[in-house]
């Protein structure tokens, strides 16, 4: 690949995601305010976030291809950031017990020498079991998913928790979609099984 391909992002669940495509990528944390505007619904903000996300790298690094994404979860109408402590990681799974969580998945694909950008939101919904308290202390304890909206980690011991999935890339979940990344890398020349030629 002749041009740097990077991730707008600092997770290790989206690095490693990427990684799944066997392609030469660097990362970097965009550093953008994610805070939802006024009246903005879950799938609008994750579609800005992750086209901010590239914009945000492009400015220090004007040839590249750039891939950003964000996802926003949400339920009976409320949105679930990361919990980030045990306390509120438990109430966020006490609101999902019994419930759907939706989430909303932007993704982005910026070449930062042309300006060209495409850009779309993949949803993925879990419908939660009904979870006791003892329950949903244990799986807090046992893999404390702080860092994840929606308080759970699917990778894991989270697929406990649920009674079924409805999405079409189970990635989407984790946070980023690799189907239709793949898409897009396509749509930009470059085809992971054969990423000396152009597609």
């Amino acid at each position: 690949m002749a041009t740097p391909l990077i991730l707008a992002s600092s997770s290790p669940y989206r690095r490693a995601l990427l990684q799944q495509l066997q392609l030469p990528f660097q990362y970097a944390a965009p550093h953008i305010n994610e805070e939802a505007r006024p009246g903005e619904g879950a799938d609008a903000l994750a579609l800005r976030l992750a086209k901010r996300k590239t914009e945000a790298l492009a400015v220090n690094n004007p040839h590249a291809l750039i891939i950003g994404s964000d996802q926003v979860a949400e339920c009976r109408g409320q949105i679930l950031g990361k919990p980030g402590n045990r306390s509120k990681a438990i109430a966020q799974l006490q609101t999902c017990s019994g419930h759907k969580v939706t989430f909303h998945t932007g993704l982005s694909l910026l070449d930062s020498e042309s300006g060209r950008q495409t850009s779309t939101v993949e949803t993925f919904t879990v419908y939660f079991r009904t979870l006791n308290s003892a329950q949903i202390e244990r799986y807090v304890e046992l893999e404390k998913p702080y860092d994840c909206a929606g308080s759970f980690k699917v990778e894991g011991l989270g697929i406990t928790l649920f009674e079924k999935l409805d999405g079409d890339d189970i990635n989407t979940l984790v946070g980023l979609p690799l189907i239709r990344l793949v898409d897009f890398l396509s749509e930009f020349g470059i085809d992971p099984l054969n990423p000396e030629i152009k597609c």
